[in-house]
């Protein structure tokens, strides 16, 4: 639905399966009764997760077809895509597998190329459309400098392919679409430090030195046609995993002209940790029943000396729990963003808050997506049906931002 703020959805990678039947079948049980008790007078979008199956399947002319007329009968509409998983996101052991394939390879480009398609074909006139994408790779796949450079240089090439399509589209039609970038504990863009320098150091002057002759556009041509099709996901579960300074982040980003494609409105779960590591039984205990096998759980600490550890899985974290240099701990578990409190164990809640009010304040995208994907992982006392927990999730930001 359009608010003051933007267009605000819920990602639908909430919900289960792979085949566009699967994916089209949980839209049509789900969303019109999403619709109703969230935005029954108005259009309300979509932000629609598919798979590479799902992709090849929906290409279909007559599945595609199909699909324009619901939306139509069902007054919605799609303006951003999720195009981060590629393959089963549900019902399977993803853990760092998430990244793959990644952008190192020909597989990514055509999945990616591929959900532009068909954006293009599902975007309303008027509106810019994003899709958002993997930091690249998984960093602990890349085990030297070296290989960690080199598979920079080829996702960065390869991302500057989707570039030109993008660029080719938009001279054809007159449609804005982006790549939105998202940052992720252990993907090879971590952080917002990391995608600055990444954005101003290699992806800039790659895209100058690649398509300047081969598209005949100016250095400062191409300079406004990378600001303007490849934007950072701004995922605050993400962001308040690495005790980001969100305000600061964002001015950099707006002083530098890189601009934000969608926001991924997500709470991660966090804990004081007392000084007493006797005392911290409990807490240990609170979080081991977060510890399932589906996801990657990361964990980052911070230490008395404002240092940072970070931890691949929450495993890793609970075996260092009574480490006395650690303050606090932040988990990348995808909780209820409505839920501030989860009795020993809380949420980062209040930086949704806080990201939300600079973008009332100030807007600096269009695109506002609830993204809560572990319904089904959560433990039971936090299990609703799933329609219930969009519903509240949705108007919940509402209040927030109105």
């Amino acid at each position: 639905m359009k608010l003051r703020a933007g267009h605000l959805t819920y990602c639908t990678n909430i919900h289960a399966g792979e085949s566009w039947g699967n994916h089209f079948e949980s839209l049509r049980a789900n969303f019109p009764l999403i619709k109703q008790l969230v935005s029954p007078h108005q259009r309300m979008g979509i932000g629609l997760r598919l798979s590479n199956t799902a992709s090849v399947e929906l290409q279909n002319s007559d599945r595609l077809a199909e699909f324009k007329s619901w939306l139509i009968e069902s007054n919605a509409y799609v303006f951003t895509m999720n195009g981060f998983p590629y393959g089963d996101f549900h019902h399977a052991v993803v853990k760092d597998q998430v990244h793959a394939p990644d952008w190192t390879t020909k597989e990514r480009v055509d999945y990616t190329l591929r959900m532009f398609d068909i954006l293009a074909e599902l975007l309303p006139e008027g509106i810019d459309g994003g899709i958002s994408t993997s930091p690249l790779s998984y960093r602990y796949w890349h085990q030297s400098s070296e290989k960690l450079s080199r598979a920079t240089s080829t996702a960065t090439s390869n991302i500057i392919c989707v570039l030109e399509k993008l660029i080719q589209f938009k001279t054809t039609h007159g449609t804005v679409m982006h790549l939105d970038i998202e940052p992720e504990p252990d993907g090879l863009l971590e952080t917002g430090r990391e995608f600055i320098d990444w954005y101003q150091n290699v992806l800039l002057p790659e895209a100058k030195n690649t398509l300047g002759g081969k598209l005949s556009m100016s250095a400062d041509a191409i300079d406004e046609a990378v600001r303007e099709h490849i934007c950072l996901c701004y995922d605050v579960c993400h962001f308040a995993i690495g005790y980001e300074p969100h305000q600061e982040i964002l001015n950099e980003l707006a002083s530098k002209d890189m601009r934000i494609g969608k926001i991924q409105i997500s709470a991660a779960l966090k804990s004081d940790l007392p000084v007493d590591v006797s005392s911290r039984k409990a807490i240990s205990e609170a979080f081991e029943k977060f510890n399932e096998p589906t996801y990657l759980h990361q964990v980052v600490a911070s230490t008395k000396y404002e240092e940072l550890i970070r931890y691949r899985d929450l495993p890793q974290a609970l075996d260092d729990i009574e480490n006395p240099e650690v303050n606090e701990w932040r988990a990348h578990f995808h909780v209820p963003v409505f839920l501030e409190d989860l009795g020993i164990l809380k949420s980062t809640q209040s930086d949704i808050i806080e990201v939300l009010r600079i973008q009332n304040a100030k807007s600096f995208t269009e695109h506002l997506e609830v993204e809560t994907y572990t319904w089904e992982v959560l433990p039971a006392y936090l299990k609703v049906p799933i329609h219930q927990c969009i519903v509240r999730e949705l108007n919940w930001v509402k209040d927030v931002l109105e």
